[in-house]
């Protein structure tokens, strides 16, 4: 069932019949929106409205002639003798009647004396509720039943994950290998691909996740500060673990799907850094911005072995590899053609360290260097590997857009393999088994269509043949 939605979500779209819900008109409506939206955040922090009011021109305020400024104010040099009469007589009774008036000492007496009346006790006194002895009666079936509705719709009433549905999800490439009705080239290719995109291949095969780290007290590298959430929902993967992130940093990331083995998490993108905020950055900069950033980064030692201590392999309980994805901001049709998309269908290798399973440490006891008559060991052997990462296809952005979260047509995804949905593969099953093959997948289509536009549309494309 898993398997059927996720083939069912990274299914190539069908025709699309209305040409106004093409993707190319959305992409131009959000690439605008995303202008106007920035257009307003700056003219919102200029505070433009405090200055509305203002003019260059002369005040009402300031005098209009050289001899009112000469002159000044006028400044009246008279007493305030004239105005006593003005005033009313003080009055002796109004003075009076402020006083409180005079209380003999036998009527105060005899007012503490005389006990509180029952109204006002039982006004400041809180009546007492008698306990109930024996057992309470049941509640009635009603109340019950509210709650039982309320429990088991707690999870559906829980508070959504701030970090849920954070990241940029990119949408499969519309592709048609064809012509329109009026017999003109609507391929899906962008007519700006070679100007205005920028190409991250090859994207690895995993887990779209976010990496968020936290601000925390202790020694870099020890105190957990990294967090691992999911794209969806925004729930933790794993337990928090420690690296070498500043803190305060969101990172889009693709967990390895074999990360337990090489402990790689691919970084895909960059969202915050130490709480400055580079959504709003176009995309070379961002990328710059990430390989710039995670090249600074320190590495740390293996942590413990997260298998048994008989396994032959040694497993990571965390990652700690940071590995940025290569981008390409060269998407000329023939650097496409030749390069990117056969580097979307290789295998890349990224280098890793891991500490050594406990038959070689023995071996590489034995060759370390003798010390005065004793052999020195180093406290952690630690051996570096070359990881090899599978490619799931190729990711195109736009140049010109800015990070927003949900999914997105700034951000185009031309998948290596092709998807198929549930009633495809039933179709395809009554059929004999007949219909798409290997090589009808998103990435050759895009390869044809491409060697088409360098051919000018004439001629005869040859066939693609698939990578061993």
């Amino acid at each position: 069932m898993f398997q059927e939605r996720k083939n069912a979500f990274k299914a190539p779209p069908s025709s699309v019949r209305d040409p106004s819900a093409s993707q190319d008109v959305r992409r131009t409506r959000a690439l605008e929106a995303q202008k106007r939206r920035r257009a307003e955040r700056v003219d919102s922090s200029r505070q433009l409205d405090f200055f509305a009011e203002m003019t260059l021109g002369p005040s009402d305020d300031e005098p209009d002639d050289a001899e009112d400024v000469q002159r000044g104010p006028e400044v009246v040099r008279e007493g305030v003798s004239q105005f006593v009469p003005l005033l009313a007589p003080a009055s002796t009774a109004s003075f009076a009647s402020l006083q409180p008036p005079e209380v003999s000492p036998h009527a105060r007496s005899s007012e503490s004396a005389q006990p509180a009346s029952p109204e006002v006790s039982m006004q400041t006194q809180a009546p007492k509720k008698k306990k109930r002895k024996g057992k309470g009666r049941a509640p009635p079936q009603h109340d019950s039943a509210a709650r039982g509705s309320s429990s088991r719709g707690g999870k559906k009433n829980a508070k959504a994950s701030k970090w849920a549905d954070k990241c940029m999800y990119a949408e499969l490439l519309e592709m048609r290998d064809g012509y329109d009705a009026s017999g003109d080239l609507r391929d899906g290719i962008p007519d700006d691909l070679e100007t205005g995109w920028v190409a991250v291949a090859p994207v690895p095969m995993g887990k779209r996740c976010l990496a968020v780290t936290h601000q925390t007290s202790g020694i870099a590298g020890i105190v957990p500060n990294t967090t691992i959430r999911s794209r969806v929902l925004g729930k933790p993967l794993m337990k928090p673990f420690p690296s070498t992130l500043p803190p305060q940093t969101v990172l889009d990331c693709i967990l390895d799907d074999n990360w337990r083995d090489n402990g790689i998490l691919h970084v895909l993108d960059v969202i915050t850094w130490k709480g400055q905020d580079l959504g709003d950055c176009e995309t070379p900069f961002r990328f710059w911005w990430r390989d710039t950033r995670l090249s600074e980064l320190s590495s740390l030692p293996p942590p413990p072995n997260a298998a048994s201590p008989e396994g032959p392999m040694y497993q990571f309980p965390h990652p700690t590899t940071f590995a940025p994805i290569p981008y390409h901001t060269d998407t000329t049709l023939p650097y496409l053609l030749m390069t990117l998309i056969p580097l979307a269908r290789t295998t890349r290798r990224v280098p890793i360290s891991i500490p050594l399973t406990p038959s070689s440490e023995a071996q590489a006891t034995e060759m370390s260097m003798d010390l005065d008559g004793g052999s020195v060991a180093p406290l952690v052997q630690l051996q570096t590997l070359q990881a090899q990462v599978q490619s799931d296809g190729l990711l195109l952005y736009v140049a010109q857009a800015t990070y927003e979260p949900g999914t997105s047509p700034l951000s185009t995804w031309v998948p290596l393999r092709t998807y198929q949905t549930h009633e495809e593969r039933i179709e395809q099953e009554a059929m004999g088994g007949g219909g798409r093959s290997v090589a009808d997948s998103p990435l050759d289509l895009l390869e044809r269509l491409v060697r088409r536009r360098i051919e000018g549309g004439t001629g005869t494309v040859p066939e693609v043949e698939m990578a061993a």
